[in-house]
């Protein structure tokens, strides 16, 4: 495979399109834990997403916004709590919830500013196509003048997914691995519909390494010494690396790259406790192996190479970092939740004027803050038995809910969440306080979904059950 090379060739530079508007380009994997790559400390081979952090900076204490799938894909591309939006879960299939067209996107204000836009991979933001019962947005309605997506994960598996969709059309069985199949239409795209008169703005939402897993055997062999579930994992890692150096490789090429402005990173933490590395949990859950998740930025001569950043960031911080960057004003008629991290990128005084705060009702706890290296928990003792999918109880829940106790840790000296400081920290009632005060305004203007499922059905949870069995 391609390797990411450290300098571009003349006949790169020959190509290049000069512009003060950088390109944009977002890379998201789905359910990649905070120790999966190499660059953290993981076990997969990647050094493509290895030599990116090289090149750039590092986090350490970056963000989802949110433990699952729909939610944290709405913060990063709204720049606004999901919950405050009124996405609280991942989106099954057939259901009414969706990021609904009076939301704004990165997409959608890039495009006024001359962006070519594209969606490549999952979007699960709501149907797609839309049919006659969910007539909701695609991708073109909220900002993608091009896209070739699924409405959520791979079907049946990353190999020869059968549930593509390109610019609402079905396209049927597509040979090959998802990922791969993804950067190829990026590609395509690049060579064919791209005017490079005008900057790009590209979304690629892998599906990897999201379950159902299928990787090349070449692949799972270089793991072999491993247990075959752990192989067949690692491979699906590193596969998806073979495809961002893929990508990366074209930009160079092209001289596109040292004028583009990239970000990597997953929407959540796994699915598989090994994935998080020390940290508490794993995805659906608001601990930290849930939410904190690897996060790569490369921009060539705008931000310093090889720096790692310790300071708290995420997900819904793109969007008015972006807008700051392009000089755009962010819109006044509704409330951002993240902040311009521009000065941390560029090694400058930094400080947060929101806490980040993630929501989740379907596990406990239910909610958490991170403020001034302090993470506090809220868990509400309720024993309502809670769907896997969204449900009518679920939304009423949500909204007269109350917190009956709370956690708070240090991440910086305990990373495990193994030690409750709730007890011994002085301004714990502030912290209480401005936690209950986050509840009240997604109670207040979260999106409140009518006509949802009434029966709770067969696939039940608890949260207390889930609680206990981490703790």
């Amino acid at each position: 495979f391609l390797l990411f090379l450290s300098s571009c060739q003349p006949e790169a530079l020959e190509k290049r399109v000069i512009t003060d508007k950088p390109n944009i380009l977002l890379i998201i994997a789905d359910d990649m834990g905070y120790a999966d790559i190499g660059c953290y400390g993981g076990k997969a081979n990647t050094p493509n997403l290895d030599k990116l952090a090289k090149n750039g900076m590092l986090f350490t204490n970056f963000y989802a916004a949110a433990p699952n799938c729909s939610p944290s894909r709405t913060g990063l591309l709204t720049g606004r709590s999901p919950s405050r939006v009124g996405m609280y879960s991942y989106r099954p299939a057939n259901h009414p919830m969706h990021l609904r067209k009076e939301e704004i996107t990165i997409a959608e204000v890039l495009q006024k500013e001359n962006y070519q836009t594209a969606h490549f991979g999952k979007w699960h933001l709501g149907a797609l196509p839309a049919d006659s019962i969910f007539n909701h947005p695609q991708p073109k309605d909220q900002g993608f003048s091009y896209s070739l997506g699924t409405e959520n994960n791979a079907i049946p598996s990353h190999l020869n997914p059968i549930n593509f969709v390109r610019n609402g059309k079905k396209i049927g069985e597509q040979k090959g691995y998802s990922c791969q199949l993804v950067v190829n239409e990026a590609l395509s795209w690049l060579d064919t519909i791209y005017d490079e008169a005008n900057p790009f703005f590209m979304y690629i939402a892998f599906h990897e390494p999201h379950k159902k897993v299928a990787s090349p055997p070449e692949l799972v062999d270089k793991y072999q010494d491993l247990p075959s579930n752990d192989a067949a994992y690692l491979a699906n890692v590193e596969n998806l690396d073979i495809a961002v150096g893929r990508l990366l490789e074209r930009l160079r090429k092209n001289g596109e790259l040292d004028n583009t402005l990239i970000m990597f990173s997953s929407d959540n933490g796994s699915y598989r406790q090994a994935s998080n590395g020390q940290l508490k949990a794993k995805k659906s859950y608001v601990y930290e192996g849930g939410i904190r998740v690897p996060a790569i930025f490369s921009w060539p001569n705008q931000i310093e190479k090889g720096r790692q950043i310790d300071k708290a960031a995420g997900f819904v911080d793109v969007f008015p970092t972006i807008c700051h960057l392009l000089n755009i004003t962010l819109p006044t008629d509704r409330v951002f939740d993240g902040s311009n991290i521009w000065p941390l990128l560029k090694g400058e005084k930094f400080e947060r004027q929101k806490p980040l705060y993630w929501f989740f009702y379907r596990t406990s706890p239910e909610m958490a803050m991170r403020i001034d290296g302090q993470i506090i928990l809220g868990i509400s003792e309720d024993t309502l038995s809670l769907s896997h999918q969204f449900m009518k109880p679920d939304m009423d829940y949500i909204r007269n809910m109350q917190f009956a106790s709370y956690e708070l840790y240090n991440p910086s000296t305990d990373i495990s969440q193994k030690n409750n400081l709730i007890e011994q920290v002085i301004d714990a009632d502030s912290l209480k306080t401005l936690l209950n005060n986050y509840l009240k305004e997604i109670q207040q203007e979260g999106y409140y979904w009518k006509n949802l499922p009434l029966d709770i059905g067969s696939k039940q949870k608890k949260r207390k059950e889930d609680w206990v069995s981490i703790n």
